[in-house]
Order: structure tokens, then C-alpha cells, then sequence
């Protein structure tokens, strides 16, 4: 979340990452089964004698179908998507930063190259002579 910039972007970031937590697919369970009973009375595999009064009452089926298909759908998505885009932009910096760094360490043990090992061999050989050689 450091990484982020601006509050748009960490509150994407923020709810992408709860929103794919376990918890969350929980909570959506219990959402999404909270109408079942209505349906399976609908359906005609249960009665309304079956189930308590509140899990068959059509303002619960209106507010679990608001949620799942208005909110869920049409509002969340797009945060998670927002989100999903500010970790990917994130990640492509951490990458090319990883290369970079990687490309330095290459070149300098690189025998060949200005700067490279050789050149370090050649400093630690010169100060050895110099510790060895008597004053």
C-alpha cells in the first residue's frame, strides 16, 4: 500500500485485496444463500411452513438480488479492476527494478567488461603487494 499513490488508487488496492480474501468469498456465500430457501419455495421443493418467515420474505430476496447483481457487479468490479491495474503497474516497476539491479551485478563479474571482476582482481592483487612489501 506504501507504494501507492494518491487515494483513489490505495482504496482500490485496499478493497481489491480484502475482496479476494477468503473471508470475503464467506460473506458472499452467505449472501448468495440467504435467497435459497425463497427459491426452493418458488420451486416448489420447500413450503413456507419450512423455513422462518424473514428467509422467505420477497424484501430479503429484493435486498440479496440488489446486492449480489447491482452493487456487486456494477460497483465492486470496477474497483477490483482499478486495483488489479495500480498491483500490476507496481509489480512491472519492482520487475524492471529486479533487472536492472541484476544487470549491475552481472557486469560487474563480467571478466571482460570496464569495471568488472578483473578490474577489482587487479585492486585487492596491487593492495596485497603493498601489505606485503617490507617498508
Amino acid at each position: 500500500m506504501s507504494e501507492v499513490d494518491g487515494f483513489n488508487a490505495k482504496f482500490a488496492v485496499l478493497v481489491t485485496r480484502l475482496v479476494g480474501s477468503m473471508w470475503c468469498a464467506y460473506l458472499f456465500t452467505v449472501i448468495a444463500l440467504i435467497s435459497l430457501p425463497a427459491i426452493l419455495i418458488n420451486a416448489n421443493v420447500l413450503t413456507k411452513s419450512d423455513v422462518p418467515h424473514i428467509l422467505a420474505s420477497p424484501g430479503l430476496i429484493l435486498i440479496v438480488a440488489w446486492v449480489a447483481q447491482t452493487f456487486i457487479q456494477l460497483v465492486l468490479l470496477s474497483v477490483i479492476m482499478v486495483g488489479q491495474a495500480v498491483q500490476s503497474a507496481a509489480s512491472d516497476a519492482r520487475s524492471e527494478q529486479t533487472y536492472e539491479d541484476t544487470v549491475k551485478i552481472i557486469d560487474a563479474l563480467n571478466v571482460k567488461t570496464e569495471g568488472g571482476i578483473r578490474d577489482l582482481r587487479d585492486e585487492l592483487l596491487v593492495a596485497i603487494e603493498k601489505i606485503q612489501k617490507p617498508a
